[in-house]
């Protein structure tokens, strides 16, 4: 058996690690490369090419970090299964179509306004993400399945997003069984919305994540006092809030608390605008699948007969037009658009037209991988650029980190403390200087396991 990360390795996007064992090969995630657009656009091309012949797939959750570059390997001839949780497979069939008319719309921009130009086409087309589509296998959570011999898959919670799996393969090699554990992106407790994860009590081989590595979330009990005051400053300043937010998870999270807060009476029944048709589409997902949801959540559905992503101030915009004409609008409202990292998407032309008005609010509610806008936003750059070029931001920015569906540094050593009989961890998704956090912290407490922070492309025998 062995191990070889592709992407995700001393980086926070990409995912990408594929494990060969007695004679298959079983990619774990598919995730698309966000960074600088050259870069991005060769990564993922070449990545794809290189995993083309897996045997299979196995996809923790649906964020496009994660599944995102699954429509490339369908472009160069991948053809095998891709095992995933049922509402992981739904969220899947709008995320990856979404991603591709992105790739289409955002190629097409370049070429139209003159700008240079990555590649003589899309990284993959709607086409190439309608065939993937057909290749989903749904999965329970806890259920039991053969996918290759001598290996048996089950999904637990990772309380990350709807529908993320944390990846448990039971693998019998030379009449050994051993048991090996992919976070995915491992989820944290008592957050609205989701189950808790799931708690490994006993592994021999882990895979985890570590984006937060050295790093503590904010406390979730100030998050209302938070968004309080930053609505309060943007209803002062006759100000637009814009929010750059994950269409999953994220953006229903926000809408949530945004709910609460005005059913309360906490906060004015200012327009809140969620603009993105992935979001919306992801919302009528959320709703279908009220296995994955909390008690509170579900009993606000079931119970209470209410909608939690849907009331009197809120408004969902579908169409481009409706998109472009909160232009101009005037302040105070609040606009959620995808992408989360600002890679993409409507997000982008919200930026640009709102990002050099000093009455505007930009509040960062999600990780932004390294060089990302999200990131030079979040890190408040003064000049920044958009569709390649320069931006004065006037913009006030604020960052909440305590929204983080990700386990912060204390809350992943604590979940990996708990699992015994680990021989050997391996450190993923996080950047190194986090990755090194880790490693420091799990040698105090896990003296008998090897711990490696995984290099890009190195195979690791198990």
């Amino acid at each position: 058996m062995q191990l070889t990360s592709f992407g995700a390795a001393q980086e926070v996007t990409g995912s990408a690690h594929l494990l060969e064992v007695n004679g298959k090969k079983i990619l774990l995630d598919c995730g698309l490369f966000q960074g600088r657009r050259q870069e991005s656009f060769d990564k993922n091309e070449a990545n794809a090419k290189a995993l083309k012949d897996a045997d299979m797939i196995v996809l923790s959750h649906a964020h496009i970090d994660h599944s995102g570059n699954i429509p490339t390997l369908v472009k160069y001839g991948y053809k095998g299964p891709i095992y995933t949780t049922m509402a992981t497979a739904d969220l899947c069939g709008i995320m990856l179509l979404d991603s591709a008319h992105i790739q289409e719309k955002d190629w097409e921009y370049l070429q139209d306004h003159g700008m240079p130009m990555v590649s003589e086409s899309p990284l993959y087309s709607t086409e190439n993400a309608e065939e993937a589509q057909k290749l989903f296998v749904g999965m329970k959570y806890n259920e039991e399945e053969d996918i290759a011999q001598g290996v048996k898959l089950i999904l637990r919670d990772a309380g990350h997003i709807l529908g993320s799996a944390l990846v448990e393969l039971h693998i019998t090699e030379n009449g050994q069984t051993k048991v090996l554990g992919f976070t995915g992106d491992l989820g944290r407790k008592n957050m609205p919305i989701i189950q808790d994860p799931y708690q490994w009590k006993q592994l021999d081989y882990l895979i985890a994540e570590s984006t937060y590595g050295g790093r503590l979330h904010d406390s979730y009990v100030d998050v209302e006092e938070k968004l309080i005051g930053i609505i309060n400053e943007a209803i002062k300043n006759n100000g637009k809030i814009i929010i750059p937010a994950f269409a999953v998870e994220r953006t229903q999270e926000i809408v949530y608390h945004l709910n609460l807060l005005q059913k309360n009476l906490k906060i004015p029944c200012l327009p809140i605008y969620v603009d993105s048709p992935l979001a919306i589409n992801a919302t009528e997902i959320f709703r279908r699948h009220p296995e994955c949801f909390d008690d509170e959540t579900n009993k606000k559905f079931l119970d209470e007969k209410e909608d939690p992503f849907g009331f009197g101030c809120l408004k969902y915009t579908r169409t481009t037009e409706e998109s472009k004409a909160l232009n101009d609008k005037k302040g105070p409202m609040i606009i959620i658009s995808a992408s989360g990292m600002c890679e993409s998407g409507r997000i982008l032309h919200h930026l640009k037209n709102n990002i050099e008005n000093s009455k505007n609010i930009i509040l960062v509610v999600s990780f932004m991988a390294k060089d990302t806008l999200g990131r030079a936003i979040a890190e408040k750059h003064r000049i920044v650029r958009i569709f390649g070029r320069p931006y004065i931001r006037r913009a006030k920015v604020h960052n909440i980190n305590a929204f983080s569906a990700h386990a912060d540094h204390q809350e992943l050593v604590d979940y990996v403390q708990q699992i015994k009989g680990l021989q050997h961890i391996f450190l993923v998704h996080g950047e190194p200087q986090a990755a090194r956090a880790i490693h420091y912290a799990l040698d105090d407490i896990k003296a008998a396991s090897r711990i490696t922070i995984s290099h890009p492309k190195k195979t690791y025998k198990l």
